[in-house]
């Protein structure tokens, strides 16, 4: 995926996505620098005097108010996108090969029926990084208490993805290339 990011349709011209490259050895501590390298370029972007995004005490990072953002890393890439104003965001990047028995594990029955291939266009990938950027913005949000990615219900809706748990909806987009899937979930 080039370093750059066209918003799919319906996500919006406030959204603002930031890649930076993972630099050797490509580790936890790379990975973690590059995102917050990212997080702090896209809160730039999108007018924030902070730029520093410090980490809650579960880990989550902590983006200023009124900014709503998120964090994602692979091995080699690490984006962070920021839409101010809204409720909560969350984003998701995978280059990762999901296996069958892992996308009947987290995906639902009617989800690989009307999601995967045809007739659904996504990939196993693409729903699995959906899953992940929902689960981000819905557990941001504080009222959901604990669940796990994989409980979260996704289902076509116009250009993109609704995700929802215990009936609370966020709109997921997916973008996708051979060797990467990349999602952002934005609840207004």
């Amino acid at each position: 995926m080039a370093v750059g990011w066209d918003p799919p349709e319906g996500v919006g011209p406030e959204a603002t996505a930031v890649f930076r490259p993972v630099a050797p050895p490509y580790g936890p501590a790379q990975q973690s620098s590059a995102g917050r390298r990212a997080s702090a370029a896209a809160l730039a972007s999108a007018g924030s005097a902070d730029r520093t995004v410090p980490r809650e005490a579960d880990g989550r990072p902590r983006f200023p108010r009124g900014f709503a953002g998120s964090i994602s890393h692979t091995e080699c890439w690490a984006v962070a996108v920021v839409v101010p104003g809204a409720e909560a965001v969350g984003v998701d990047i995978e280059n990762g090969v999901i296996t069958p028995r892992v996308a009947g594990f987290v995906l639902a029955e009617r989800e690989r029926r009307t999601l995967l291939g045809p007739p659904g266009g996504y990939t196993a990938r693409d729903l699995f990084a959906a899953k992940e950027a929902a689960f981000k913005a819905l557990s941001s949000m504080g009222k959901l208490g604990d669940f796990t990615f994989w409980r979260i219900g996704l289902r076509r809706f116009g250009d993109g993805l609704v995700a929802s748990y215990r009936g609370e909806p966020v709109s997921v987009w997916v973008r996708s290339e051979a060797d990467l899937s990349f999602a952002v979930a934005i609840r207004r």
